[in-house]
């Protein structure tokens, strides 16, 4: 009886499909939404739910009351950063509790205990679902907590399956491969910091690159989006995080993320994040702000300090920004202009995690301008865009 009921609900959501097929033939659509391909491999399973506020199958309806509303046998979820409904602080440690409108309980992977899902997580299901929204960096760390569930996942034999999404910045390559001595949560996996490729990608070439620890290999099914393509500029309708906002940030984002590893403010504590840049010692700017604790900043650097610096969030154009790709102008500048005795404590040691080289850091004390930066990694986006092409799933721009 339950096999049937389980066989009607796959046949009414096909109907479902196939009724809106007309006005959806052309719209994006994230591997959440085929669920007629991915039900059938949870029959009878213990299922887990890696996700958070990312993972909509529609505008208003979330991954895991969907499948709990098909009778899936949903045993618990495990939450990433920012925790399953994305408003914690970056790298903030957040309990493992319980959904509250399932009972469920929520495995939080940012306990403090290195991002790995527990043996007792692990023992719990036979089937991971795997569905959160990328923003395209090497160090946003949704990359890491995959490659990380995958690493267990073939350590105990269990399914994984990634409901794949578009990557919002997969219309280019840029940055350099991260060098593994830097390995870390920030950069997991020898890739450049704009990789280009959506999760299902990654996961694919991970498993293809036997990247994964003891070059296991995990037994993956990577649902894939229909009607994308690395040429789209992909909206995305949820924030990913909560100093994510909007596109101009997302955009911003591979080239602002450095300022993390100086004392510099980026904007965390402010309306916004990403966009903006400046420290009290930057003298000779005509903008201002000053960082307040907020939801997603509780305690963000320079915390009720004047900083001095640029404004982002109307200039230049989303056009240019994506034209230039990885801009280290910024970083430069900030450098260049702070009031500081020793300017070499202007970076700490993140800065290699963020940027996955050294001579980053070496070059901007050098005095090297931006331009000459960026050039020493050209080889490396040059070698990556060739090497990544057999695991591709979708039309590439490049």
């Amino acid at each position: 009886m339950r096999k049937n009921l389980f066989l009607l609900s796959i046949c009414a959501l096909f109907l479902i499909s196939c009724s809106g097929a007309s006005k959806d033939s052309d719209r994006i659509q994230v591997g959440a939404e085929s669920i007629s391909e991915y039900l059938p491999l949870l029959e009878g399973q213990r299922v887990c739910i890696l996700s958070n506020q990312t993972g909509m199958v529609t505008p208003t309806t979330h991954l895991l009351d969907t499948l709990v509303s098909l009778g899936v046998n949903v045993v618990s979820i495990m939450s990433p950063e920012h925790g399953f409904r994305g408003d914690a602080d970056a790298g903030e440690h957040v309990s493992s509790s319980v959904d509250e409108k399932t009972g469920i309980p929520i495995r939080s992977l940012y306990d403090g205990k290195g991002g790995y899902p527990s043996e007792e997580t692990m023992e719990e299901f036979d089937v991971l679902v795997y569905d959160l929204q990328d923003v395209g960096c090497r160090f946003y760390t949704y990359v890491t907590t995959m490659v990380k569930a995958m690493n267990r996942c073939a350590e105990f034999g269990k399914k994984m399956i990634v409901l794949d999404r578009p990557n919002p910045l997969g219309f280019y390559v840029d940055g350099p491969i991260l060098d593994m001595q830097y390995k870390s949560g920030v950069g997991f996996i020898p890739v450049p910091i704009v990789h280009g490729m959506t999760l299902g990608e990654l996961a694919g070439m991970a498993n293809g690159e036997y990247w994964l620890k003891d070059s296991l290999q995990c037994d993956l099914t990577v649902i894939k989006c229909k009607n994308y393509t690395h040429a789209d500029k992909y909206q995305l309708p949820v924030k990913p995080s909560p100093n994510l906002p909007d596109m101009r940030s997302v955009y911003l984002y591979p080239s602002m993320c450095y300022f993390e590893a100086t004392p510099v403010s980026l904007g965390r504590g402010t309306d916004n994040p990403f966009k903006i840049y400046g420290h009290p010692d930057m003298k000779g700017y005509e903008f201002s702000f000053t960082p307040q604790s907020v939801p997603g900043a509780k305690n963000p650097p320079r915390l009720g300090e004047l900083c001095y610096g640029v404004d982002l969030s109307v200039e230049p154009s989303i056009e240019e920004i994506n034209e230039a790709g990885i801009n280290l102008e910024y970083l430069v500048d900030a450098y260049t202009n702070i009031e500081m005795e020793d300017k070499t404590k202007f970076f700490r040691s993140f800065i290699e995690l963020l940027s996955g080289r050294d001579y980053v850091r070496k070059m901007i004390h050098e005095g090297k301008s931006a331009a000459e930066i960026e050039a020493v990694w050209e080889d490396d986006v040059k070698h990556f865009i060739e090497y990544r092409r057999p695991y591709l799933l979708y039309p590439d721009n490049l």
